[in-house]
């Protein structure tokens, strides 16, 4: 792939990934093929913040569990109240990099 289309996606979703697994997605990027630009870039990754505000506001009642494809754990939640605030305090403490590491893991699948 072309370094300006890979600069380019890395301009516009730095944020979305680990800053320790960036230089893999480059080197995985620069050596696709052009054609898989257009199904990488149109991935819609989660954004980090987004996340951490759905889990600081709505976490009490796993909407971010929900919104992160863990259905269980977001029952679990939600029936118990994020066990008495115990599982609301660890993910606002750890929903950032848990998001980024579900995005990596995404981008990985499709190259």
């Amino acid at each position: 792939m072309d370094v300006n289309k890979v600069d380019m996606f890395f301009a516009a979703n730095k944020k979305f990934f680990p800053t320790a697994r960036i230089p893999l997605i480059r080197d995985k990027l620069a050596s696709l093929d052009d054609s898989r630009y257009a199904v990488i870039s149109s991935v819609d990754l989660k954004d980090p913040t987004v996340m951490l505000l759905l889990a600081i506001f709505l976490g009490g009642l796993g909407v971010d569990r929900f919104m992160m494809n863990e259905i269980g754990m977001g029952i679990l939640k939600l029936l118990t109240g994020g066990l008495c605030g115990i599982l609301w305090i660890i993910d606002i403490v750890k929903i950032s990099d848990k998001v980024k590491e579900s995005n990596y893991a995404e981008i990985m699948m499709l190259m």
